[in-house]
């Protein structure tokens, strides 16, 4: 996926959750970082997307701490870092970012 598609992509499935305050991305040529801060203040949720590789990673941040997270990468593909041992990798099916935000949207309801 480019990173135009990805970023609409993005940008449309956070407009559907209500805890989502503000959004905060950085693009370059080839990769998107950035910060979606959530309404609970201590929260962010940090996104990485690199077109050339793939590489995605979406982390719940809580106090400069990732406590979740959902990542592909070349080397483990698609795992998870679950919210009760972040430090781990999970191997997981792929999924589409509908599918990575209706996650957070479960860990949201937790905190």
């Amino acid at each position: 996926m480019d990173i135009n598609s990805f970023l609409n992509e993005l940008l449309h499935e956070l407009s559907q959750l209500d805890f989502i305050d503000r959004v905060d991305f950085h693009l370059e040529i080839i990769t998107i970082k950035g910060r979606v801060f959530l309404k609970k203040e201590l929260y962010f949720l940090e996104i990485y997307y690199n077109e050339q590789t793939g590489t995605t990673a979406f982390a719940l941040i809580e106090n400069r701490k990732r406590i979740w997270g959902i990542d592909y990468d070349n080397v483990r593909e698609w795992h998870e870092h679950p919210i009760e041992n972040p430090e781990i990798h999970k191997a997981i099916t792929g999924k589409s970012i509908s599918e990575v935000l209706k996650e957070l949207q479960k860990i949201y309801d937790r905190l």
